[in-house]
């Protein structure tokens, strides 16, 4: 009996397997809105077998989208936009669909990655003014970001709140809150681009305290009876950065505030960054902290054949694992990974037909 397709409950959800598919940004709103492109792309996805769909970083505001085309859930027109995309979803697939809330702090404000993917200044068309836990541009080639005072720290959590309130109407089933790849809630746990001398800087402690807020900011506005759980980089993989040790005392700390699950990745804090890439490089991570807590902790990176896939969560060092590049480039995964070991999952009766002859469905 295959584990990697056996059920998984993150909080009071229920997931068919333990395959899920990792936020991906899409670079194809207009205005924060969702357009055809979502719905097609999504509509894919959903079709896939895998037991939950995470949507891409949507952005609280404006200011916190990554680029000026990201995807936002701010305001009436983006969330009547996304419904739209979902309603043509669910009418073929029952698959659990999340969303994943963010912003993008001192990292927002850029150009499509297929456009080069830089920097943009405040005063470009499609640029505005950053903002940070400090004053400290990314790179050389980045603005300075404006320090963030204590009521843009309480707007933002208000702005996640109302983010969640929406998610919430729009009928999705689990909010992951992004501390991970370099964006606002990490550079305020990274001492590399936190320098604060008030209540969120210098301590670990304190540094861990705006994400601890946003959690329980949305796990009060969100229904109990869904999932919150929280994306981090366990590794900034520079030194004096934000590490492991450091990830472990905030798992405890989610953990002991109810947190769902934990989606483990690594990286994106800092140009300086010596990343060891290979198969399962920051499947470890996800194993350390998983010794720790009693929440789910889902793996990703690498992840891209489903012996590997098995082999992770047969062997505990993962509860899931997440698959992002992997599934765009081989939507159908999730059926290949049933079929090499001996499952099945749910598919469009549209697709009942579609196995090579003389080999077994992996479609229920």
């Amino acid at each position: 009996m295959s584990k990697l397709f056996s059920p998984l409950s993150l909080g009071k959800l229920s997931l068919e397997n333990r395959i899920i598919i990792a936020p991906m940004c899409q670079y194809s709103a207009n205005n924060g809105a969702a357009s055809d492109w979502h719905t097609i792309h999504l509509g894919q996805l959903s079709l896939s077998g895998a037991g939950l769909l995470i949507l891409e970083a949507t952005a609280v505001n404006p200011e916190g989208r990554i680029s000026y085309a990201d995807l936002g859930l701010w305001d009436d027109t983006t969330q009547a936009a996304l419904a739209k995309s979902l309603t043509a979803v669910r009418q073929y697939s029952p698959m659990p669909i999340g969303i994943q809330l963010a912003h993008a702090g001192r990292k927002a404000s850029t150009d499509k990655p297929w456009d080069g993917g830089g920097a943009l200044m405040p005063d470009h068309l499609n640029g505005w003014q950053t903002v940070a836990p400090s004053a400290i541009a990314y790179d050389e080639n980045s603005p300075t970001p404006k320090a963030m005072n204590q009521d843009d720290i309480d707007s933002l959590i208000s702005d996640f709140v109302n983010a969640a309130k929406r998610a919430d109407e729009l009928g999705l089933d689990l909010i992951e809150i992004h501390g991970a790849h370099g964006y606002l809630l990490h550079q305020f746990l990274s001492p590399l681009a936190n320098k604060r001398d008030d209540q969120y800087g210098g301590s670990l402690e304190n540094r861990m305290r705006l994400l601890l807020d946003v959690f329980k900011a949305v796990r009060t506005a969100f229904p109990s009876n869904k999932a919150v759980g929280v994306r981090i980089s366990a590794t900034d993989w520079v030194d004096g950065g934000w590490d492991l040790p450091q990830s472990i005392e905030l798992a405890k700390a989610l953990d002991a505030l109810g947190c769902d699950f934990i989606h483990v990745s690594t990286a994106g804090l800092s140009p300086e960054q010596d990343i060891p890439v290979a198969k399962n490089f920051q499947v470890p991570f996800a194993t350390a902290i998983k010794q720790v807590v009693n929440m789910p902790v889902i793996a990703v990176g690498l992840i891209t054949e489903a012996e590997q896939a098995e082999s992770i969560i047969s062997d505990e060092r993962a509860d899931g694992v997440a698959l992002a590049r992997g599934i765009l480039y081989n939507p159908h995964w999730p059926w290949h990974a049933a079929a090499e070991l001996g499952a099945q999952v749910q598919a469009p009766k549209q697709y009942l037909r579609s196995s090579p002859h003389g080999q077994p469905s992996p479609i229920k």
